[in-house]
């Protein structure tokens, strides 16, 4: 993977990803080093309590960890709770940190190191023992994924950013990086980031789902039109003009279903209202949200019904 994915510099908050940062006992050891190495490289960080390195250390190579994005893990453990793995290991002094890849030691240190240090080893590791570039930039955009998910925007944002750094037009990281970014309210930066799309990739699903969040986001949505047209057709079921506008509304509040219901009415009502204009806005809906977006398969499976109804 290229270096600048593991070094770009800046703090990050800690993985939400279950298994990226985690504690290990000798029950889960095998497990949890061993047999994870196999897979992806894995450092060991014997520590204690009492130990004042170990509390300057860890914070150190949880973020440094967390910066590669899952291209390697990181298992803690307690000397004094698994003095027979340290036993094992011969750890003779601590923070003592190695490095596991396909079930094996294969480096390590001890003593607490400075951040530099700690990410010049993690990039040695990946070079020598890593799986390759795909693989990594893989397992990174899973993390980058998992921690949006879990709302954890700041460290979603950097390793889209990272990735970036040594994949400028990987689209699913330039994305991801403008949804972090419209999260936080940052909207300048996220039309910044859409830019960065290439052209070739402008129709893409993902991208054109992007500009329509985009949108939304820059246009808040007025509650008082959505309560006036609606009210409007309660006294008038029948008032194209205004489900027409009541639909236009209720999408860019997000309320996409609802949209669809009152296009669908027009159009089974008359489909011919207005050239079209239902059935032609459902499909302008439909190609905004993307062909896989679940209320897009639910509303073609509604117009389909409408049409041979």
């Amino acid at each position: 993977m290229n270096s600048s994915i593991i070094g770009m510099e800046g703090e990050t908050s800690p993985s939400p990803q279950a298994d990226l940062i985690k504690d290990s006992d000798q029950a889960n050891f095998v497990q949890d080093v061993i047999e994870t190495s196999k897979d992806v490289p894995v450092l060991v960080d014997f520590w204690a309590p009492w130990c004042g390195p170990c509390k300057q250390l860890g914070p150190i190579i949880e973020a440094a960890v967390t910066k590669a994005g899952g291209a390697i893990k990181l298992v803690k453990v307690n000397i004094d709770e698994n003095q027979a793995i340290a036993q094992q290991m011969r750890v003779q002094s601590i923070p003592a940190v190695f490095a596991f890849a396909n079930g094996q030691p294969v480096d390590g240190f001890m003593g607490a190191k400075p951040e530099g240090e700690i990410n010049a080893f993690i990039k040695k590791v990946l070079d020598t023992h890593g799986g390759d570039d795909n693989s990594q930039i893989d397992a990174a955009l899973e993390h980058a994924q998992q921690a949006f998910e879990a709302e954890d925007f700041d460290t979603a944002a950097q390793v889209f950013a990272n990735i970036l750094q040594a994949l400028p037009n990987n689209i699913t990281a330039i994305v991801g990086l403008a949804h972090c970014q419209i999260a936080q309210q940052d909207l300048e930066a996220a039309t910044a980031t859409l830019a960065l799309v290439p052209d070739e990739s402008a129709q893409a699903p993902e991208v054109i789902s992007l500009k329509a969040t985009l949108e939304l986001a820059a246009n808040p949505v007025d509650e008082t039109e959505i309560t006036n047209l609606s009210k409007a057709i309660e006294k008038n079921p029948d008032d194209f003009d205004s489900r027409y506008e009541l639909a236009n509304a209720l999408n860019a509040a997000g309320r996409k279903q609802d949209a669809i219901e009152q296009l669908i009415y027009i159009f089974q009502k008359n489909r011919d209202w207005n050239d079209q204009a239902a059935r032609k806005q459902l499909l302008t809906f439909f190609e905004s949200w993307g062909p896989t977006d679940e209320d897009t398969l639910s509303g073609r499976r509604q117009l389909s019904t409408a049409l041979f109804a």
